[in-house]
């Protein structure tokens, strides 16, 4: 019943994702005009979908990292109450945000997820152990994701308004649309994508590998539908945030900042790096918009209070759900 259960949370933890996250590659295509929602949803989930399939012969790393050996204890690692907790909490953040049309990390949702589910598990009787350091390495946290994460949108925005200014100054990034830079703004946009695809897919393909029946291949193949799935029925709130509230924008800009964010996240993923695609795809679009005096920093503050939310929010529901079912299976 449990394993039953944890593959119904991580399906539903995939498929929140893509509602949230599967348009933040290709926002600026449409935030730009220079193509519509629906167009600009399809190529988006197309190219995430292909960073997805991708991540079955290149996400090792991030597997390892993801299925928490490291940061939580091996005891607690074999609980399917814990897997399936962290899939739920996070699930459940993503699905409140996606339902307000905030754009946020579920790569935060899972961390704090994680975490937080493994300081309830080493608190509960039926997790066999008295102290949370047993089970929850605390040092870890910090080197291994807390800093990637924390440090990932500021390098965006910063790299955000240095790029544009740069490819602004020899050409490659004009106000007026042209075929060139169509060509090249999709490019960018699909590239963008597919690192989202690569990037997030292992994160909760991981936690698939608690069910016996799954390899790392099959996980993440089931992962990368739901994801695809996801954003197709229900990107719209999100994709109206990020395309048109965040910054006003060219194409020139909208390519330049989706250039940043599929360099950043490609790179990230190769290194096994737990960024936020999210954070680097809005931090991309600020630094531009910043620099350009065209950010709207209403939103922006609404945002950055979402993400701020976005770890405690992940932990305590991933708290409660972990308490429900140690409740009802007994660990």
């Amino acid at each position: 019943m449990l394993i039953a259960l944890l593959v119904i949370a991580v399906g539903f933890v995939a498929f929140t994702n893509g509602a949230n996250a599967n348009f933040k590659g290709v926002a600026s295509l449409y935030g730009s005009g220079t193509t519509s929602l629906k167009v600009a949803l399809w190529w988006g989930t197309a190219t995430t979908l292909a960073g997805s399939l991708t991540a079955i012969f290149l996400a090792d790393g991030l597997i390892k990292k993801f299925s928490g050996k490291g940061l939580i204890g091996d005891e607690l690692l074999q609980s399917p109450s814990f897997t399936t907790s962290v899939a739920g909490g996070a699930a459940l953040t993503s699905f409140l945000a996606t339902r307000f049309g905030f754009p946020v990390s579920t790569t935060h949702a899972l961390v704090g997820a994680l975490v937080c589910a493994g300081l309830a598990g080493s608190g509960l009787a039926g997790s066999g152990v008295t102290s949370a350091g047993d089970q929850v390495n605390l040092s870890a946290l910090g080197m291994n994701f807390l800093y990637p994460l924390f440090f990932s949108p500021l390098v965006a925005m910063i790299l955000g308004a240095i790029v544009y200014w740069l490819l602004r100054s020899v050409k490659l990034a004009p106000d007026e649309r042209n075929r060139f830079l169509n060509i090249a703004h999709f490019t960018t946009a699909g590239a963008a994508s597919f690192a989202r695809g690569l990037n997030d897919t292992p994160k909760m393909a991981a936690l698939l590998l608690m069910a016996p029946s799954f390899s790392n291949q099959s996980a993440v193949l089931l992962v990368g539908v739901m994801i695809a799935i996801g954003g197709l029925i229900d990107a719209k709130r999100v994709a109206e945030t990020l395309g048109k509230k965040v910054t006003g924008m060219t194409a020139g800009q909208g390519f330049s900042a989706n250039l940043v964010t599929a360099v950043l996240v490609v790179t990230a993923s190769f290194h096994s790096l737990p960024v936020s695609t999210t954070h680097v795809s809005v931090g991309s679009l600020l630094g531009m918009g910043a620099s350009t005096k065209q950010a709207k920093w209403r939103k922006v503050i609404e945002i950055l209070l979402a993400w701020i939310t976005t770890v405690p929010c992940g932990a305590l529901l991933a708290a409660i759900v972990y308490a429900v079912l140690s409740a009802l299976f007994q660990g």
